[in-house]
């Protein structure tokens, strides 16, 4: 009868730890949406890969601004650009934190088109020497497998309530007139980027045009144009923020924990994503600000 109480004795034991082991995990993975304790010190918030879905970047932005222990803001940007309108949601978050608190951005290994829109803003901008930046430029995809449908004997049919509904169709070419209305497009969006950059550069929209054909430019490039500021790392970044904010000595770093979720929502999302990595999720029509050159 012992025996068979310290199987059972162990057997919950054992259970409880895992338990607790899977708990820790968990949190870990969710993070805690209370801010550090510490005193004043550096926000960092980090964009990282395709801007897709700008909510958690703008989330961060918007908590960096309430905090009142966080007396500047370094904004690490490592992105090849994105979709429009989420690019353009984080440009105007980071405008309005740079109203009241100073924003360093810090260009990683690349930040380009969209990239570089959410970074022209900032108080300041650092790249590494090379650092891919620039890329100002939008463009569409589109496909058209019409002639390999004719060889395997296949027939699309459409029916619509408008002549532009199905502009972009894979399965026939384009009209002149569906041409026109898609350039109509790029250009009004390609100029809302050119005012952007002006804007957020203090520099003439002409000087800016006369860049803004998509090419892409080294850190030392993007310094003599005038598209960033100084040339140095994240350190440097963190150690002028630090002192435009009045912080003396080595600054803390404060970070805004992720913001909490089922976790069920999380690991969707984590396979949506790389599903959509593994498949090439621009097919389509897909409007970005160069997410490739």
């Amino acid at each position: 009868m012992k025996k068979w109480l310290l199987w059972i004795l162990a057997l919950v034991l054992g259970l409880s730890l895992l338990f607790a082991a899977c708990v820790a995990v968990v949190s870990a993975l969710i993070g805690d949406d209370d801010t550090l304790s510490g005193g004043d010190g550096v926000g960092v918030v980090e964009l990282k890969g395709a801007i897709i879905d700008g909510q958690e970047t703008i989330r961060q932005l918007r908590s960096m601004k309430k905090d009142e222990h966080v007396k500047a803001v370094v904004f690490r940007v490592d992105s090849p650009g994105g979709v429009v309108g989420p690019s353009q949601e984080i440009y105007a978050a980071v405008k309005d934190l740079a109203k009241t608190k100073k924003v360093v951005v810090s260009m990683g290994s690349v930040a380009a088109s969209g990239g570089y829109y959410v970074s022209a803003p900032a108080t300041l901008i650092y790249a590494n020497p090379g650092t891919i930046t620039g890329s100002i430029g939008v463009l569409m995809k589109f496909s058209n497998i019409e002639g390999l449908m004719d060889k395997v004997g296949m027939k699309a049919y459409t029916i619509k309530t408008g002549k532009f509904k199905d502009t972009g169709s894979p399965a026939r070419a384009m009209t002149d007139e569906e041409r026109g209305m898609l350039q109509g497009v790029i250009d009004s969006t390609h100029g809302q980027f050119v005012k952007a950059v002006a804007q957020g550069r203090k520099l003439p929209e002409e000087a800016v045009r006369a860049i803004a054909d998509g090419r892409i430019f080294s850190g030392e490039q993007a310094l003599a144009l005038k598209l960033i500021d100084r040339i140095g790392s994240m350190q440097d970044a963190v150690d002028e923020a630090a002192r435009l904010g009045g912080i003396k000595g080595e600054p803390r770093l404060i970070r805004t924990p992720k913001k909490k979720g089922k976790l069920v929502d999380m690991l969707v999302e984590g396979a949506a994503g790389r599903l959509g990595v593994l498949t090439g999720a621009d097919s389509g029509v897909s409007v970005d600000y160069r997410m490739g050159w």
